[in-house]
């Protein structure tokens, strides 16, 4: 948790449904074509059972003035032993775009996943029209690798995506 930050990080609890299915609601037409996100009861469940895996996490960012949830960032499909790496998956809720809350959760996220979850790699997979995700990840020390096309199924068809990622050079230090 940053002190110097506008927002904290924590994990998603099933008492967070109401508040995380209303702002997910609210926000669908910014998250649309890019992610499906848990705007209703079923999809909030669904994400539970999801991030309650051992491969999969979900962490709300909270704004620290009020402690209200303004976005979300998932770590999925973490694969552990030589690989040590995960991709990531988030959404902002749409009336907190554009304070910079996301931008300072994902760094957040970033230093969290390198120290305490011994993390190597972390990969965001940005649909090539999002600009306002490419430029976010960027912005956090992300690089473009390359295009990875017909990559995900969101929205009833194959998506290219971008892949961007973060390596820990810290622990390509290590013996």
């Amino acid at each position: 948790m940053e002190v110097d930050s506008d927002v904290f990080l924590r994990r998603v609890l099933a008492k967070d449904e109401l508040e995380v299915v209303r702002l997910m609601r609210d926000s669908e037409a910014l998250h649309q074509p890019w992610i499906q996100s848990p705007s209703s009861s079923l999809l909030f469940r669904l994400y539970m059972q999801r991030i309650r895996q051992e491969d999969f996490e979900g962490f709300a960012i909270c704004r620290r003035s009020d402690e209200n949830i303004v976005g979300l960032i998932n770590v999925n499909h973490i694969v552990r032993g030589t690989f040590q790496s995960a991709s990531l998956g988030y959404y902002v809720g749409a009336c907190y775009e554009g304070h910079g809350y996301m931008r300072q959760g994902l760094l957040q996220l970033i230093k969290f996943a390198f120290s305490t979850m011994g993390l190597h790699r972390l990969e965001a997979n940005i649909q090539p029209d999002n600009t306002r995700s490419q430029a976010l990840v960027d912005a956090c020390g992300f690089n473009f690798e390359g295009l990875s096309k017909g990559f995900l199924f969101i929205n009833g068809s194959w998506r290219d995506h971008e892949r961007w990622c973060i390596v820990d050079i810290r622990s390509s230090l290590k013996p």
